[in-house]
Formats: structure tokens, sequence, C-alpha cells
């Protein structure tokens, strides 16, 4: 796996499957899909649009979420803002939602998960309030240490599970489950207990809880996190925040869900990178890096394999893009990849993009005296 030196190496381009991120509003409408508790919403990009799907909320508690991909919305603050409202509104005054609305639509957002710059938001998700009495945090996902899924589970849910994760680790519960046998009602029971369930929303949460397990096998998720899972003053359990990652490879039979995908918050270069199956790091400093490593060989083996030179080039073509690269470091070691195939590459693209600023390459492994001559 690759890894900055210092402050040196700071753009990169490498291979790797990407990931799937979805938006919360389109995560709880796959939960709702697979039978899982989500309280009653609809997603408008303008006030008006609102006003039109709100006919069936009656009234209640209005959450508005700005939908954005990032976390720590609601501490998050909006450039520009004039209300001091952040990316996540509580009210029961309507009126008061629908100008929290217009606050939101059209603003870039701030939260710790994003540049200075903030996020545009162009949609928001409007749900009905729970009345919730206590906020939990559940989440499965695959891990490679159990070689297989897990469910983490902690009965201190919010915003802040980092924290709890780092300050008090003795309340984050981690269980194995065996993907051949599934879950099993005695481990979800244990989870609904390690999160502090009792009398009749024990058999409840359990249920949810074993909802959420066949939903990540059954979309080939690579994580499905509910924060908060939450119970409710009359004695009911709602999953309230979701997020879920899938992995690409399992795209060709998850279409409806990779039909979600769109670019809008991604870098331009990441887009253009994702093109030739690349993936285009960007950050600070004038060092760009090509490369592979642990963990990447196979994947570098079927990139060559299915686009031979012309990935080379294109990587090449789309990290000297970045006007802050002032050189560029290609690491390569063919333990299965042919140097000779990578050489030529490069080669090719330095005369066709004309490079202009110094280029250290190293090869290493497979082939490598064939590369030599280039």
């Amino acid at each position: 796996m690759f890894r900055a030196a210092g402050n040196l190496s700071k753009s990169m381009m490498r291979t790797q499957r990407r990931f799937l991120n979805l938006q919360e509003f389109q995560s709880k409408e796959i939960l709702e899909k697979h039978g899982c508790s989500v309280q009653k919403f609809v997603v408008a990009s303008n006030r008006k649009e609102a006003e039109e799907k709100w006919m069936s909320f009656g009234d209640h508690e209005y959450v508005v979420k700005a939908q954005i991909l990032a976390g720590g919305r609601g501490k998050g603050k909006f450039i520009n803002g004039t209300k001091g409202i952040g990316g996540v509104y509580i009210t029961k005054e309507k009126n008061a939602a629908l100008e929290a609305i217009d606050e939101m639509i059209g603003k870039r957002l701030v939260t710790k998960q994003t540049t200075e710059e903030g996020v545009r938001v162009d949609k928001v998700m409007i749900a009905e309030g729970v009345d919730i009495k206590r906020e939990t945090y559940l989440a499965v996902l695959m891990d490679r240490e159990s070689n297989g899924p897990v469910v983490v589970a902690s009965p201190d849910g919010g915003m802040d599970i980092e924290a709890v994760a780092e300050k008090t680790p003795d309340r984050i519960f981690k269980t194995p489950i065996d993907i051949q046998m599934g879950m099993t009602d005695g481990q979800a029971l244990k989870i609904a207990k390690d999160l502090q369930f009792e009398g009749n929303l024990l058999g409840a949460a359990a249920t949810e809880i074993k909802r959420l397990y066949d939903l990540f096998i059954a979309v080939d998720a690579t994580q499905v996190e509910i924060n908060p899972l939450v119970e409710t003053a009359d004695g009911r359990v709602f999953c309230v925040d979701a997020k879920m990652n899938f992995d690409d490879s399992a795209s060709y039979r998850q279409k409806e869900i990779f039909a979600y995908e769109t670019f809008e918050e991604h870098d331009p270069r990441e887009v253009d990178a994702h093109q030739f199956n690349l993936n285009y790091i960007g950050m600070d400093g004038n060092i760009a890096c090509l490369v592979n490593g642990a963990g990447l060989a196979m994947a570098t083996m079927d990139l060559i394999k299915l686009h031979g030179e012309d990935a080379v080039f294109n990587a090449v073509r789309i990290i000297t893009s970045d006007p802050r690269v002032k050189c560029v470091l290609i690491n390569i070691f063919g333990g299965i990849v042919n140097c000779a195939t990578i050489a030529n590459g490069v080669v090719n693209a330095v005369n066709k993009i004309g490079l202009k600023v110094p280029m250290v390459v190293r090869l290493e492994g497979t082939n490598v005296d064939a590369a030599n001559i280039y």
C-alpha cells in the first residue's frame, strides 16, 4: 500500500477498486425496501418541491438534512449562511423548516470531513421527527482480521462515535459472523443486549439487527452503518441515519444500486481516472507518484491485461494534469506485472504529452532487463 514519505509525495495515481458511496436518502430507500424501520421522509431540490411532497406528512416535528457525501453535518457550517443553520435542522414549525431548506440549497457546507471550500448542497431530505429516548450505534462491515463480516455495536450512538472508540473502547462490541451460516437468533439477541435494549424492545431490536445483516449480504455491501439506531419514547426501534458502501466488483449484479452513482462531488481528475479503472487521489504538494504495492499487484495485473500500455499512458496524463506537480515518481514492483509494458507505456506517454517536469522511474521485477531498453 502506498504511504507518503514525509511531505514529499502528495499526489498519486494507483490501481485499486473504488467504492460507491450513497447519499443518506438513497440509503434510507434501500433500508425501507429491505423491511428495515425508517421514519417517513421526502427528498427535494427546492422549497416548492418540498411543499408539494409534504402533503402526505401531516403535522410532525421536521428534520431537514443537507444531502452531501460527508459526515458531521449536524456540526457543519454554511459558507455565507445568514441564519446560523447547520447541515441538520430540527423544528416543529413547518415555515421554519421551509426557511431552512432555502438556507441550505445552493450553498456550500463545511464539515470536519470536507475541505475548507465545503460541498455544494443540491438536495435536502426532510424526515418525520421521532421522539428519541436513546441512541445506539450499529455497523455491519467486512473485516480482514475476522476474514468475513462483523457487527460493531455500541450503546453510545450519535455523531461522536469516534470519541467513544478512543475514550471508552470497552463500550464498543465486535461480533464476527460466519458468512456461510449467517447471523443466528442468539447472536442478534446478544447484540441487542449489548446495545442495552430491554423488555419488549429486545426482540424488536434483534429483528432489526438481523434485517440489517440480511440487507448487507443481499446488496453486496462492504459497510452498512446505522448511527443512530434509536429507541423511541413510544417503544419503537428506528434506523435514523444510515451510511452504506459497496465494492464495485458487485456492480454487475447490483445494477439498481449502482445506478445511484454520480460524480458531482468528485475531483474531475478522479472521474477521468475512473474511466480507465484507475484511482487518482489529489493531495497537497508538488511531487506526483504513480505506484503499486502490497495488496495491489493483482489489480495492477488485471489493469495491464485489460488495457495494456493505454492504461499507463492515461495514468501519466492524468497525474501530470495538476499544474502544482513539479516532479513525477513512478515506483512499480513487477511481481506479476511486466515491467517492459510499464516502461513502454511511460515512454509513449512522455513523448505524446510532451512532459515538462522531471520524472524518476524505479522498476523492479518481471522482465526488468527488457524494460531497460526503453
